[in-house]
């Protein structure tokens, strides 16, 4: 496949084994990394753009009726189930392919894939991510689902300050393709 896609990055929060959920939901709370994610994922240089945050079905499922669609993002929902048709408020795609098409046809100015964690090992290989933005949680909590190795494919390029909140020790992290 010769196809160009758009450059896209990956956001997340990971605790110290890279458990990245349980039972589809994350196993903390920390309103600091949520911000964070709302901030990196809505705000865009020009106006009049959005950027597109892609997630697979669950991720979807996961999200708050009253917080659906995500706002002020064009939200795009993978599902290979062809049964699944597109929730309101967001656009379905068949592959993580299609999901970059979707969005740069929709003119977002950055794409995000935000979980889970199978659209994460994915987007991980593929060529054209190009930075992970990881919460990184210095503990370890009982999850079922996990986020692949990518040391061996990306390098880490910056950390924030560290920030404490509910006792938990986190950190921003931006990791960019080796």
């Amino acid at each position: 496949m010769d196809e160009k896609f758009a450059p896209f990055d990956v956001i997340l929060a990971c605790d110290s084994k890279l458990g990245i959920g349980k039972n589809n939901t994350l196993p903390w709370k920390l309103s600091g990394d949520m911000k964070y994610f709302r901030d990196l994922t809505s705000c865009t240089e020009d106006p009049s753009h959005h950027n597109a945050i892609i997630m697979g079905r669950k991720t979807w499922d996961s999200i708050p009726a009253k917080r659906k669609p995500l706002p002020d993002r064009i939200n795009i929902v993978l599902s290979a189930d062809s049964s699944y048709e597109a929730p309101e408020g967001a656009s379905l795609a068949r592959s993580l392919d299609e999901a970059l098409k979707i969005a740069s046809e929709r003119g977002a100015e950055r794409i995000f894939v935000i979980g889970g964690a199978q659209i994460f090992a994915r987007a991980i290989t593929h060529p054209a991510c190009n930075r992970l933005y990881i919460t990184e949680i210095d503990s370890t909590f009982d999850c079922d689902v996990f986020l692949p190795d990518f040391k061996s494919t990306f390098t880490q390029k910056s950390v924030s300050e560290r920030h404490v909140e509910n006792g938990i020790e986190y950190s921003f992290k931006i990791f960019t393709r080796v």
